[in-house]
């Protein structure tokens, strides 16, 4: 498999000048940026922990083990919070 990508080139060319030290802190980033690609979700649907989150809000809702809140309400006490900071 060759490396058609010109970064990769690089990036494979640049590897062996740096020291052990370095090389374990290109690894360390590397490997944060392929995490947080495995954990990105493009929709909080494609999330399961989220999607059950939902449902379980949904389901006390439903049940009237909580009482929801309207947005105009939520809205309204944000406005008065940031007043009252001021």
């Amino acid at each position: 498999m060759g490396l058609a990508n010109p970064v990769q080139q690089q990036i494979t060319q640049y590897l062996p000048r740096l020291s052990a030290e370095q090389q374990k802190a290109v690894l360390t980033v590397v490997k944060t940026f392929v995490k947080q690609q495995e954990t990105h979700h493009s929709s909080p649907l494609e999330d399961s922990a989220f999607v059950a989150e939902m449902d379980r809000r949904m389901a006390e809702l439903e049940n009237n083990e909580v009482k929801g809140v309207s947005w105009e309400e939520v809205k309204r006490k944000a406005r008065k919070s940031v007043k009252s900071s001021k």
